[in-house]
């Protein structure tokens, strides 16, 4: 393979040099592009550039294949909790057994949240979003945590990963409690992490409460299949706002805000509403197929195809058993969800669907979960967001410690050539 590519511009020709990754995914290298040649590349988008070089995970779109550091999300949702998934992300192995207990020893130092924290989430309506209050909090965070990570400081950016995913957790948790009127529950450090989220949202001060071990393990796969997904939207957002130097929870809280759109990570809660909607509408699932079918129509199934996932989402395999096992577990009798399986089934199995790709996702799937569990579709973004969270943190580390440069896209100007101004008579 030439290790260069061959660029001409009007006659003239410019050798750019090739990168291949570890993957044997091949790069052009055009950094130098604008100097050599005062061109610059049009990609809308970003869907053809590279903004970085990243070890954190590997997706191949075309076979549906996810790989953190170098493990397939099969064997790590199968055989790893979510708090060893994060290490993994985080610091780049797996952790040993007295590493995984350290990791969880200092998030539970961090779980109490300053109570002055309440005053910000009470000047909340009930009725606002909760993806609004978790950025809101998020950034908030930091006047009670002024100090700036230092990402070369080994033991500081521990304390500050560690600090973030403990308090999260229980912000995160807060913002569906405030949306139903409920007193704030803290964090209890005799559980575990995701025994500890159940409790956080569930939890009421007139009964005792204990987490089924089949909703607590579901939940734990959605997390860990949620971690990270390369550089997507939100991903691209923090590493973005991270390369101004700015802090850990500032960039954490951009990815919130960029996780928060229908075409991003409130993509669960749009296949939610199109169920209701269905259900709204006489709930006939084959008129809605039939509909779907119809190009003429501008009706479209959401939670099915993946942008990324040309032939199916290796994710939706994995979670498809846990939502079933869940529906099994709960005895759901709920329309809505009916509705959802039928669109599945046809999905699985019609040729219109099979031969154009168009497989249940993620998406579809945790949108199925959430709702079994009784979660508003206003919150599935939140749920996102706290299984992203080690991505994002991970991404934010590796290109601080990368000293990558400010990101500063180009543009190709298409507005008015350069015009005389005109007085207020001549206009």
């Amino acid at each position: 393979m030439s290790k260069t590519a061959t660029l001409e511009i009007e006659g003239k020709k410019y050798e750019l040099p090739i990168y291949v990754g570890t993957e044997n995914e091949m790069s052009i290298d055009i950094s130098k592009l604008r100097d050599l040649s005062g061109a610059i590349t049009l990609d809308q988008g970003y869907k053809n550039t590279g903004a970085c070089k990243s070890e954190i995970t590997f997706l191949d779109g075309e076979e549906g294949i996810l790989h953190y550091r170098g493990y397939s999300i099969e064997e790590l949702a199968d055989k790893a909790g979510f708090l060893e998934v994060c290490y993994l992300l985080i610091f780049g192995e797996l952790p040993t057994v007295a590493q995984l207990e350290d990791f969880e020893s200092h998030i539970r130092r961090y779980t109490l949240v300053n109570e002055e924290m309440k005053s910000i989430i009470d000047g909340f309506p009930t009725t606002a979003h909760p993806m609004g209050v978790l950025s809101a909090l998020t950034s908030a965070l930091i006047a009670f945590n002024p100090k700036a990570v230092n990402p070369d400081h080994e033991d500081e950016l521990y304390e500050a990963v560690c600090k973030l995913m403990g308090k999260f957790l229980v912000i995160a948790s807060w913002t569906y409690r405030k949306s139903l009127g409920y007193p704030l529950n803290y964090y209890d450090n005799t559980i575990g992490y995701v025994e500890n989220f159940m409790q956080l949202m569930f939890k009421l001060p007139t009964e005792p409460y204990k987490a089924d071990p089949v909703i607590v393990e579901a939940l734990d796969k959605l997390f860990i299949l949620h971690a990270d997904h390369e550089q997507n939207c939100s991903t691209s957002t923090v590493r973005m706002v991270g390369s101004s130097h700015a802090g850990l929870f500032a960039s954490v809280s951009a990815g919130i805000s960029a996780l928060w759109g229908p075409l991003h990570g409130g993509a669960n809660q749009a296949v939610l509403e199109m169920l209701e909607e269905i259900q709204a509408n006489g709930g006939d699932a084959e008129k809605y197929i039939a509909k779907a079918k119809d190009k003429n129509d501008p009706f479209r199934l959401m939670g099915f195809g993946h942008r990324v996932y040309k032939n199916f989402d290796p994710r939706a395999k994995i979670i498809k058993k846990a939502a079933d096992e869940v529906l099994s577990t709960l005895g759901v009798n709920d329309p809505v969800l009916e509705i959802a399986k039928k669109l599945e089934k046809a999905a699985l199995e019609d040729e219109y669907f099979v031969s154009r790709k168009l497989y249940p996702n993620v998406d579809f799937y945790s949108g199925i979960i959430y709702r079994a569990l009784g979660i508003p579709t206003d919150m599935f973004t939140v749920m996102f967001a706290i299984g992203r969270l080690p991505g994002w943190i991970a991404q934010w580390k590796e290109m601080r410690l990368n000293k990558e440069p400010i990101g500063r896209p180009r543009q190709v100007y298409t507005g008015s050539p350069l015009r005389a101004f005109k007085e207020f008579d001549q206009r």
